[in-house]
């Protein structure tokens, strides 16, 4: 198959299947390699551990995936990132030569750092759970995989359709904004004028 035609046969393709997704589960994803299950964790309260508390959460938790036979772990930005706009800033500065407009730039930036100081820990941790195409996942033994992480003192709980649109999202294009993903292009329209 020669470049025009692959180019073409991409442009037919849809966006699942340019991802690789076959379809989308109750709490995840299929693909030809098997299903993946998405959990969603937080650690619960951190703030209030000591240090030697907090590193026996991770390595209880560190256990827990070692006896996994597939696990991964994601780790993704739940908020917007600025750093484009403070290396614009960064760029303008460095050329600028109006001193009211410099003192602008400059208060640009000390905002842009304020907002990423308090979102700095706006950070989401999924572990992804790969079922064999195989082996049929039973409900029972999710539930107990999200039981076993609580037990480590992790807030966890499987993820629905829109948290697995959301973290798609998130991945692929870092839509951290969009709250409501639908089904189909145009469902929100057709809801509209329903």
């Amino acid at each position: 198959m020669n470049r025009k035609q692959k180019k073409e046969l991409r442009r037919l393709l849809s966006t699942r299947q340019l991802m690789g997704i076959d379809q989308l589960t109750e709490h995840g994803l299929k693909t030809a390699k098997g299903e993946l299950v998405f959990y969603l964790l937080s650690p619960d309260n951190l703030s209030v551990l000591s240090s030697d508390g907090v590193r026996n959460r991770v390595r209880a938790l560190t256990d827990l995936l070692r006896g996994l036979d597939a696990a991964e772990l994601l780790a993704l930005d739940s908020r917007e990132s600025f750093q484009s706009n403070k290396n614009y800033y960064q760029t303008r500065l460095e050329q600028e030569e109006v001193p009211a407009i410099r003192e602008m730039l400059r208060r640009n930036m000390v905002h842009l750092d304020g907002i990423q100081s308090t979102t700095a820990s706006a950070r989401e941790f999924v572990l992804v759970h790969r079922i064999d195409s195989k082996s049929n996942g039973d409900y029972s033994s999710l539930k107990q995989l999200e039981k076993r992480i609580q037990d480590c003192g992790f807030h966890v709980r499987m993820a629905d359709e829109q948290d697995v649109k959301r973290l798609l999202a998130v991945y692929y294009q870092q839509d951290v904004t969009t709250e409501h993903f639908d089904r189909f292009d145009g469902e929100g329209g057709v809801r509209l004028n329903g």
